[in-house]
Formats: C-alpha cells, structure tokens, sequence
C-alpha cells in the first residue's frame, strides 16, 4: 500500500502500542506554507515516522477541499520515505490513536500560539493523557506566516504577486493559489 495515503483505518497499529518514535502533525493546510513544511522536515529529523493529517473543520469556509490539499502536500513530499499524509475528521487524539503515533507535533509562531497551544495540548492530555505534545517553535523567517495571510496577498494581489509567493508557500502551491481567485 502507497504510504501516502488518505484511509486512516490502514494506519492503526496491531499490537495497540503508540509508537514514541511517530508523531503526527495536523493542520488544515490551506493552503500549505513554507512555516509548515518547515516544520515537517524539522520535525522528520527527530521521528523515525511522521504523518500529516489534514483536518476537516466543518466551521471553516476551505479555499482548497480535502482531495486537493491532499494531492499537493503529496507533490511536495514525494521523495520523503518517512511522510505519511492523510485526510481525517473528527479529533485530533483519536486520529493520532488510529495512526499509532505517540506524539502530537505542534508548530508556534508567536506568544498568541503558544496560549492556543497550551490550551489544546492541555485538553488532548486530559481526553489522551497516554499521548505527548512536542512544540517546535517556527523559525524565524516564517513566524510571520499564516494562510490567512496568503490567501489574502494572492487574492488582492493577483498574478503580479505570483513570482513573490514563492517566498511563503511552496512552488506546487502558486499556480492553484492564484487560480482560485483568479481564475
């Protein structure tokens, strides 16, 4: 079985174990940034097996649905043995469980981040208090990066930006980006 994939039922571990070595990184990835595929290679370097889940928030208007964030963070990491991307709803501890992750993988921007984080790493260690929450605090040239921010720039600044978001959001993504709003 392709290791990208997007049916998280083939991920649950036999042996019921949580691996302390796999951590899992969610997100709603739209679009995907250059501060998340920073944290992804950072944090490939620290587990033997990462996997991306992307989340379906349903009080979330998405600019790209599920399929399409799925196929693009599939093209950017291609060539990563140790990536796994899947789509899931519903919470992100059960989708960790279902994975056999035992870490949670969380990036931070900024202090507003870490209170946000503090707060959900707190309630995912009372609903899964077996699972760890890793932070990884965003290098400095992405802090300032948001999608919220992207899809702004591409969508009041038109394909004249197209040559400058390559400076926020990974090369497969400008083109689709762009096409959203102008098509």
């Amino acid at each position: 079985m392709d290791k990208q994939t997007e049916n998280t039922t083939s991920s649950a571990p036999k042996s019921g174990k949580l691996d302390p070595r796999h951590a899992v990184y969610v997100g709603s990835f739209d679009p995907v940034t250059l501060g998340h595929v920073d944290i992804i290679r950072r944090g490939v370097a620290i587990f033997d097996q990462l996997t991306i889940g992307i989340g379906l928030n349903p009080d979330k208007q998405s600019l790209f649905d599920q399929s399409e964030r799925l196929n693009m963070l599939k093209e950017i990491f291609a060539k990563e043995p140790h990536v796994r991307i899947e789509t899931f709803d519903g919470l992100t501890v059960q989708f960790t469980r279902k994975c056999g992750a035992g870490v949670l993988l969380r990036g931070v921007r900024s202090l507003m981040d870490i209170e946000l984080e503090l707060t959900m790493s707190l309630t995912n260690s009372t609903l899964a208090p077996e699972l760890e929450t890793v932070f990884l605090m965003a290098h400095e040239k992405y802090s300032h990066i948001s999608s919220t921010l992207i899809k702004q720039i591409a969508r009041f600044g038109g394909p004249e930006v197209e040559e400058k978001l390559c400076e926020f959001v990974p090369a497969e993504v400008v083109s689709p980006l762009i096409a959203k709003y102008h098509p």
